[in-house]
């Protein structure tokens, strides 16, 4: 089987090192924007999936290294607004150009469109990388686990914290949720997608869900199809789901975001 995401992190890596930009002038560069009001306050992303009910953070996502093209021609603006009248409380979108198709322009469209939160969905490999997601107008970005080792993880949280963004840390397993809560993540999104494969387990993110703390907003992340999925998920105590595929490729999209997020949230 492939290793998609070896071969995705070399590529990120690779392009890191050739960057030589300085995070600490970049971020003091974001401050500046801020406060001269050409760069938008980040929007809370953590705080708008605590809810009564299940929410979504819709995907706006062109293509997948194991699927292909799955809208290769889709309008950001158009796709953020459909995920608004299906009752989407977040967004999350690809800027990834080589393996998923994506761009900072989908995002800023998507973001302007929607007035809502916008996860920058990338592959976070230096602190440069959390920084242009605050330039870029993201209110929230990834990291993966699996891809950064504890130093990373602590570093990278605490320069989105400095930021003012959310980081939504994604792990696959026992071990790796153990390490993102000693890092101190808040926001922790369960991935049922083996990236090194990108194969789906539907039952992972329900075996992972009782260990995660009842202060840390907890997501289940890929493989959620319909109603039924969302409702497993809820009832195992998630505050939300993160779907791309699904959405993208339904003739209805706000009409299957809401079939997704019908089903109330129990306690854990």
């Amino acid at each position: 089987m492939p290793s998609y995401l070896a071969d995705i992190l070399a590529s990120h890596r690779a392009h890191a090192r050739d960057d030589r930009r300085d995070p600490d002038e970049l971020a003091e560069r974001a401050e500046e924007a801020t406060r001269a009001g050409s760069l938008p306050v980040p929007r809370d992303f953590a705080g708008a999936l605590r809810g009564p009910g299940l929410s979504c953070i819709a995907e706006v996502k062109r293509r997948s290294p194991s699927k292909g093209d799955l809208d290769p021609d889709l309008q950001p603006d158009l796709v953020a607004k459909e995920y608004v009248t299906g009752g989407a409380s977040c967004l999350s979108v690809l800027t990834d150009e080589e393996y998923f198709g994506g761009s900072v322009l989908d995002l800023q469209a998507a973001r302007d469109a929607s007035g809502l939160p916008v996860l920058r969905k990338d592959f976070t490999v230096a602190d440069v990388d959390v920084v242009d997601a605050r330039l870029m107008g993201a209110d929230a970005v990834l990291l993966i686990a699996a891809a950064l080792n504890d130093d990373e993880l602590a570093r990278y949280q605490a320069r989105a914290g400095s930021l003012g963004l959310a980081a939504l840390v994604e792990v696959h397993d026992e071990e790796e949720l153990d390490r993102a809560l000693a890092a101190g993540a808040r926001l922790v999104g369960v991935n049922q997608r083996d990236l090194r494969t990108f194969a789906v387990d539907h039952e992972r993110a329900c075996a992972l869900a009782a260990r995660i703390p009842a202060d840390v907003v907890a997501v289940a992340e890929s493989g959620i199809r319909d109603g039924e999925d969302s409702r497993r998920l809820a009832d195992a105590g998630y505050d939300a789901v993160l779907v791309g595929e699904t959405l993208v490729r339904a003739s209805d999209r706000a009409a299957a975001l809401r079939t997704l997020i019908g089903h109330p949230v129990t306690s854990r």
